[in-house]
This record gives structure tokens, sequence and C-alpha cells, in this order.
């Protein structure tokens, strides 16, 4: 039988309350919150504590704090990656990041979804679905992207959208839902 924290990571309906997962939370939330505290210019331990709490990330991965996120591993990222204040990444399922990706200040990755039936919901399960993220690709300020999504190469996500379906490489797209505005370079 399967572990709740695999069930977690392949996708299926899991119990986020499961004592294992409910300890790696409180461990991501203690250098969290360490991180969150830390002053700018002690960059040596700031280093330390992203590559404790956030080890799956490339060269020149920068972020301000306040930053969230759910357990930290789960997030998975090229070179030259940027985070500006107050993001939240619920990172139940994996988070994929290319290089050169820049996100604005407040915005929010939602790995995680909920039953819609109340019964179900009630019982406190939640199930997640990867997001991923290509090369090149700006997300402005305020979006929200949701579970299972894909953003393709190069495009950019105007500030407050809300991301419900995959956007195809190399355009500009914004809107609640987002929907596709026009090529990048045109």
């Amino acid at each position: 039988m399967p572990t709740e924290k695999e069930k977690m990571l392949s996708g299926q309906w899991y119990n986020p309350l499961d004592q294992e997962l409910s300890a790696e939370r409180l461990a991501a939330r203690r250098l969290q919150h360490q991180f969150n505290q830390s002053l700018p210019d002690d960059e040596a331990q700031r280093r330390a504590l992203l590559q404790q709490w956030l080890p799956n990330t490339g060269k020149h991965f920068y972020v301000e704090p306040p930053f969230y996120c759910d357990y930290g591993y789960n997030i998975k990222t090229g070179s030259k990656v940027f985070f500006n204040f107050n993001c939240v990444v619920l990172d139940v399922a994996p988070v994929f990041i290319g290089n050169n990706v820049f996100f604005g200040p407040a915005v929010q990755i939602y790995t995680v979804n909920h039953p819609l039936e109340a019964k179900a919901r009630n019982s406190l399960v939640e199930q997640a679905k990867p997001i991923t993220i290509a090369d090149d690709v700006w997300i402005g300020g305020g979006a929200v992207l949701l579970p299972g999504i894909t953003i393709g190469k190069g495009s950019v996500i105007a500030a407050g959208s809300v991301v419900t379906k995959d956007i195809p490489a190399g355009v500009v797209a914004g809107g609640n839902p987002c929907r596709i505005i026009k090529p990048v370079s045109g």
C-alpha cells in the first residue's frame, strides 16, 4: 500500500495531515521563517538557507523575501530564476521552472486541488498536478497559476492574470481566465 507521500507525488488523492508530510512541511516552515527574517546584508546565510530549503534550484536562483512554499523540494529550476517579493508556491506536486524565468511580486503558483463535492472536501483529502514553466518566461505581478498548466517558452503572462489552461510558446497572455492577447514580437 503506498504511503500518503507516494500518493501525493503520483497525483492521487491523499491525506495532507499524514505525520510524515506534516513533519516535512514543518521543517520547510522553519527554514522559510529563517529566510524570510534574514537581512540582505547576510548573503552567505541566505544562500545556505536556500540550499537547505530549496535544494533543487539552479545557479543564480534569487528570491526576495518573503517567499512561501509547502515543501521546497518540489520546486525544480534552471538557472537565472528570480522571484520578487511575496510569492507563494504550493509545491505539493513538482513545479518545473526553466532558465531565465522571472516572477513579479505576489505571484501565486498552486499545484494543489481539492474535491468539488462538499462531503469529499470535508474529508480533507487533496490532489496535486505539476506545473511547468519553460525557459525565458516572465510572469507579471499578482498572477495566479492553477494546477496542471504549462507555460511555453518565451511567453509573458500579464499582471493579475489567472492561468487556468496551458499557454503556448511565444505569446503575451492575460486576463481572468488568461487568454492569448498577441505574439510576443508583435
